[in-house]
């Protein structure tokens, strides 16, 4: 869509949105990537949205529908990703209500848990009858986070804090992008942080971190990081597996050696770990959350002290909300 004729851009942008329900967010993504004035961008989306072209309302309700009848996402997890996209949230909650029935939201959700329960139930008794008494489990099949908790609530001999989950192949996906961005190798960034899900409820968080002592929040723009980075983060295996047709088993194998090379030998350096909440920063306790940690003596501890913003307690307060509803559905089925 690479041109900056008013006419041509809309009639390119019109046949665009004809083929495909698309919203502003996602069309303004393409111009800006396009290199178009943004005085132009403005002025066509204002038209293909007069035009009924684009229309935010629809555009949530197809995505609704979408994600979970075929995709079988969760609310929180549509929820968060149509805020993304800039979507109001009037018009999410409208969607959800009106494309969403709750006994078969409910009864999907409660399916897949007990597939996963199937698995992860089985595992954890054999480890609590067999396993040696210094074990450390680091769970990487998805949900993570919930099947860790599945896995350490089958083995009551096992103290709860050596069930993790993987947040580290998060945590170097971010490093990843913020090197590209920044031209810099990624082991020269510090204090990057992912909190909550592997998911794409995830939150990818730079509010602290550095590089070569520069803050990196001030070296990037606020828009690229909320609408490019945190999502591309959470989506980078999908989009992996787009790219090159295979997985991105080779990258989750690395990271899980990362994790549990800092758990055993330590380091003062954060990373992210998915690991038992003790109630740090409002996360309810026994909830397996990803934190900023450090490891010391062969366990992981939370980094503490770290003032929050608006911001960040409304991502953290969505993957709470996102692992409370697995959590709470899992218990339904009699599996923790």
């Amino acid at each position: 869509m690479k041109s900056n004729d008013f006419e041509s851009l809309y009639r390119r942008a019109g046949a665009y949105c004809a083929r495909r329900e698309t919203c502003r967010g996602d069309l303004e993504k393409k111009f800006r990537a396009a290199e178009i004035d943004p005085d132009l961008i403005d002025r066509v989306l204002q038209r293909l949205e007069d035009e009924k072209f684009i229309d935010e309302q629809r555009y949530a309700r197809a995505f609704v529908h979408d994600k979970a009848a075929f995709a079988r996402w969760g609310r929180i997890k549509i929820r968060n990703a149509l805020r993304l996209k800039g979507i109001s949230r009037e018009n999410i909650a409208i969607a959800l209500e009106e494309e969403i029935d709750e006994k078969t939201y409910r009864q999907t959700l409660r399916d897949l848990l007990a597939a996963n329960g199937k698995i992860f139930g089985p595992q954890g008794t054999a480890l609590n009858d067999h396993a040696a008494d210094d074990i450390r489990v680091l769970v990487v099949g998805n949900p993570a986070n919930t099947n860790a908790l599945i896995a350490q609530a089958h083995a009551k001999d096992i103290p709860a804090e050596r069930f993790n989950a993987m947040m580290r192949l998060d945590h170097n996906r971010s490093l990843s992008q913020l090197a590209e961005k920044l031209g810099k190798d990624s082991t020269d960034f510090e204090q990057v942080a992912i909190w909550g899900n592997h998911s794409a409820t995830q939150f990818p968080d730079i509010t602290y971190a550095t590089v070569g002592g520069d803050k990196v929040s001030d070296l990037v723009d606020q828009d690229w990081y909320v609408n490019e980075f945190i999502p591309r983060v959470a989506k980078r295996g999908a989009e992996i597996i787009e790219v090159r047709g295979k997985s991105s088993a080779a990258s989750a194998a690395s990271s899980a050696i990362d994790h549990m090379r800092d758990w055993v030998q330590g380091t003062e350096k954060w990373a992210s770990a998915a690991i038992p909440s003790d109630g740090s920063y409002g996360v309810p306790e026994g909830l397996i959350f990803g934190f900023p940690t450090v490891s010391r003596n062969g366990a992981w501890e939370i980094v503490q002290g770290l003032e929050l913003s608006d911001f960040q307690k409304e991502r953290i307060a969505a993957n709470i909300a996102e692992l409370q509803e697995e959590r709470d559905a899992v218990a339904s089925l009699g599996l923790l």
